[in-house]
């Protein structure tokens, strides 16, 4: 074989393998790839409803900015994990979602999950925006961690000055769910600095751990035996019906205080008349009659088969923030520096501010369970 014939196919080979690369590049930086926004919430297990209500809120938002032409012309696409409510499961979902280059991360809704996501997040400098976590421990840090959601501080504290106002109620018993301690110790304390200084008393703060084997009987045996005005619950939806259901038993008429955590659709489908006349807090309203919530409402149920809740409705928030951010986001900018130059976003039922810290506020509501509903009472 001549010299040049040789060269010859050695020129073509590295232009082969050139145009090769090349064909890599331009497949795996096209403009036309999907922008990936990942989804981290417990939709699995018995207390999934908080998880998949957030889900579908998520997806909905995604679905319809890809029905508008996405993002700058691309498609987004959401990438979502189950977390199943446990630390090490949302660790790896977590570094899973950041090895596949998500833009962002919607979720988790509780907060024990958050405090673990967190760290992870903050060192890949990945943007966490979370629909429901309240938590006081991830107050005031200058991270990626941004929420659509207020702080226990505010959620509480309205929560015992209703009660103050309620005559009669200046004892109460309460307890809290320490599997998601983070989120239930932090609504306590922060329930129990206004209530006390407004000159009411917590008789007996008992923490139990949330599962399917946990006797509920028993709890609401020690509640009531302090002799309390009324009992408070920090729990998710289950266990605060099952619990409702117990203290039924021993006090048919014993006022029963739920947190917002507690207070979604699912507590009146569990509950059923054992949960009539409870008193819950709200993240939203749901009689909220503005053209955003009704049309978003609409659209959810048509979608889903069900009503979106505070999650499905959280959810969607904090998904069209990411939306919003990286339609607006500018070549060298980050999601971060984008939501904090902006500051303001709109939500279905108001608008979402957000301070130097990535924290927005929701206003609170409170409501009363009356003929299988929640009514707004304050």
């Amino acid at each position: 074989m001549s010299g040049i014939t040789k060269g010859r196919r050695w020129y073509l080979g590295i232009g082969a393998g050139l145009s090769a690369i090349l064909a890599i590049l331009f497949v795996c930086c096209s403009p036309t790839d999907p922008i990936r926004i990942g989804f981290v919430g417990g939709t699995s297990g018995r207390v999934a409803d908080l998880g998949v209500a957030g889900r579908n809120g998520a997806q909905l938002a995604v679905e319809l900015r890809n029905q508008a032409d996405g993002v700058a012309g691309r498609r987004v696409e959401l990438i979502v994990r189950d977390d199943e409510q446990n630390p090490e499961v949302v660790e790896r979902a977590t570094r899973e979602l950041i090895a596949q280059n998500v833009a962002a991360i919607v979720g988790p809704m509780t907060s024990a999950m958050a405090m673990r996501m967190v760290p992870i997040a903050n060192e890949a400098k990945v943007l966490i925006v979370s629909p429901t976590v309240s938590t006081t421990d991830l107050s005031g840090r200058d991270d990626y961690f941004f929420r659509v959601m207020s702080s226990t501080r505010e959620h509480a504290t309205k929560n015992a000055r209703y009660q103050l106002e309620s005559p009669g109620l200046r004892r109460v018993a309460v307890a809290y769910d320490l599997a998601n301690r983070s989120y239930t110790e932090s609504w306590l304390n922060d329930f129990r600095d206004t209530f006390v200084q407004g000159g009411g008393a917590v008789a007996r703060s008992l923490g139990f751990k949330s599962g399917g084997d946990t006797l509920f009987l028993p709890i609401a045996g020690e509640l009531l035996a302090s002799q309390p005005d009324g009992v408070l619950i920090i729990a998710n939806s289950v266990d605060s019906a099952l619990l409702c259901q117990q203290i039924r038993k021993l006090d048919p008429h014993a006022p029963i205080l739920v947190a917002e955590w507690g207070a979604t659709e699912r507590l009146i489908e569990l509950g059923g008349k054992a949960v009539e006349g409870v008193t819950a807090a709200q993240l939203f309203d749901r009689d909220n009659t503005t053209p955003a919530y009704r049309a978003f409402r609409q659209r959810y149920r048509d979608r889903f088969g069900q009503e979106p809740g505070f999650g499905g409705t959280a959810a969607f928030d904090a998904a069209n923030v990411v939306l919003e951010a990286l339609a607006r986001r500018r070549p060298g900018q980050s999601l971060k520096d984008v939501i904090q130059a902006t500051r303001r976003f709109e939500g279905v039922q108001h608008p979402l501010d957000f301070d130097d810290y990535g924290d927005a506020r929701r206003a609170t509501f409170i409501t009363v369970v009356r003929d299988g509903q929640f009514i707004r009472i304050d």
